[in-house]
């Protein structure tokens, strides 16, 4: 009997140690937190857009722009003028010394305009290249800021994914391997559902698309064309390891007509018709349906008209609409007068879109000739374009710079410490006491703070030069360097 009971003990024992290691090795399962998509931050990533109110006067401090009222408000009549298509084929000109938002203001027109207006933002030393011609880069630039809507109805099975299932059969060429045939595909819309057969052609489509199920998604029935519109909107509460677009489940019927609109440039036309062996049958999407990725080859101007005439065409047709874009030159003083010239008729011809000039040179000499004119440019295109002038910024208005700065790039800093760089950029400038932001965080964190002081800021300060203090070392050391 005591056995028995020694017995019975041991396997209790043996009982509770496996419990005890299956608990030790368990898996907690904990609330997941919401995933935020990380993005990186650049110079210009505070801007959000111009920051005007209703009536188009500008707000001191909005959208991440603070100060140039006057500058903003003007940019502000030039976005409406761009939405109201009044304003293709002319030119605007910013002016400043460097560090008063010139770039800024391009990209808040961008914002302003929305994701269906082309923006091309571009330097002026890029139009500078052994393989391409000068003028040829800046028609170039000129077609990638024209974008065209090309509108057409067609036949089309849309809905949620519900089901794929490949059909598999044997290899007709041998082989121990086996080929899919055709797959089963399930769509459902509020309305209906309904399973499909496709070819392995759209099944391949559908797989270069990362479509799954529980997405919803169209197929062209006539060219086999596969589009993923997102994940299904009832799903959105599940966990996800992405950020996901969700849309909601379409109504009427799985199969149906929809008006599709695609958005090129003329650049992407070019391209298209470049290739050789094309035979487009005036068909438009056949041109769109064949674009690669652009080569640096030079486009000649005669396969430019014909493809203006196509364009014409369709638009006179209802098919197509143009949208005149915005092509950014910042730096324009580095173009030469062979460039200046070709500006000059580029922006009377009919298809232009807005061009955006920037510059902080004063009197200078215009490249190419020996001619002294004001920022570089020629008179003559000069007088054809809007100036905006650009004013440089006060101390408190770099304060509140420096903070929305240090908040974008959470960092938390002293008082003193941005009012110290501040004063700093009054006299160095604000790009130098911007930049210093991020070294003085990762000082204060090495010496075990959360907060940047003005001990940090300081010591940065006496570890890099600003360009007035580096001007002014190499002048009392001018000997000692190389010349």
């Amino acid at each position: 009997m005591s056995k028995v009971i020694e017995i019975l003990e041991n396997t209790t024992k043996e009982k509770e140690k496996k419990l005890e290691k299956e608990e030790e090795t368990s898996v907690t399962i904990e609330d997941v937190e919401t995933i935020v998509e990380t993005k990186r931050i650049s110079t210009h990533t505070h801007l959000k857009g111009l920051g005007l109110d209703e009536q188009g006067f500008a707000i001191n401090v909005a959208s991440g722009f603070v100060g140039q009222k006057e500058a903003r408000e003007a940019c502000g009549i030039v976005v409406d003028l761009i939405k109201s298509k009044k304003m293709a084929g002319r030119g605007i000109l910013f002016t400043g010394i460097p560090g008063t938002g010139k770039t800024a203001l391009a990209l808040a027109i961008s914002q302003e305009l929305g994701p269906k207006v082309p923006f091309f933002p571009m330097v002026g030393s890029e139009v500078y290249s052994s393989e391409v011609k000068k003028t040829a880069i800046l028609m170039e630039n000129f077609r990638r800021s024209i974008g065209l809507q090309i509108k057409e109805v067609k036949q089309v099975f849309e809905g949620e994914i519900t089901e794929i299932t490949p059909n598999e059969v044997e290899n007709t060429y041998g082989g121990y391997g086996k080929v899919i045939s055709y797959v089963i595909i399930g769509l459902k819309t509020k309305r209906e559902s309904k399973q499909i057969r496709i070819d392995p052609k759209t099944y391949e489509n559908l797989q270069k698309q990362k479509a799954i199920i529980g997405d919803v998604v169209y197929i062209e029935i006539s060219t086999g064309v596969v589009r993923r519109l997102g994940r299904a909107e009832y799903l959105k509460d599940e966990y996800q390891l992405e950020v996901e677009d969700y849309c909601p489940i379409p109504k009427g019927d799985v199969n149906k007509k929809k008006e599709i609109i695609q958005e090129i440039t003329l650049y992407d036309l070019d391209v298209a018709n470049s290739r050789p062996k094309m035979d487009t049958k005036g068909d438009l999407f056949s041109i769109v349906g064949q674009l690669l990725q652009p080569k640096k080859t030079e486009i000649t101007d005669k396969l430019r008209g014909e493809v203006n005439k196509l364009v014409n065409k369709y638009i006179d047709n209802g098919i197509a609409e143009l949208v005149p874009g915005v092509l950014f030159i910042d730096e324009v003083h580095m173009l030469d007068i062979e460039c200046f010239s070709y500006l000059n008729r580029a922006l009377e011809s009919a298809f232009a879109p807005i061009v955006i000039f920037a510059t902080n040179r004063g009197i200078c000499q215009v490249r190419g000739t020996e001619i002294q004119s004001p920022h570089g440019i020629p008179l003559d295109l000069l007088d054809r374009l809007l100036i905006v002038k650009t004013l440089p910024y006060t101390v408190n208005e770099m304060a509140m710079i420096l903070s929305i700065r240090a908040e974008v790039e959470q960092i938390k800093i002293e008082e003193d410490a941005l009012e110290y760089l501040s004063k700093l950029g009054e006299k160095s400038s604000l790009r130098y006491v911007i930049h210093l932001l991020t070294p003085s965080n990762l000082l204060s964190k090495i010496a075990g703070r959360n907060v940047v002081t003005l001990q940090d800021v300081k010591e940065c300060d006496t570890l890099f030069f600003d360009s007035k203090n580096s001007a002014k070392m190499l002048i009392s050391q001018e000997e000692k360097f190389l010349k």
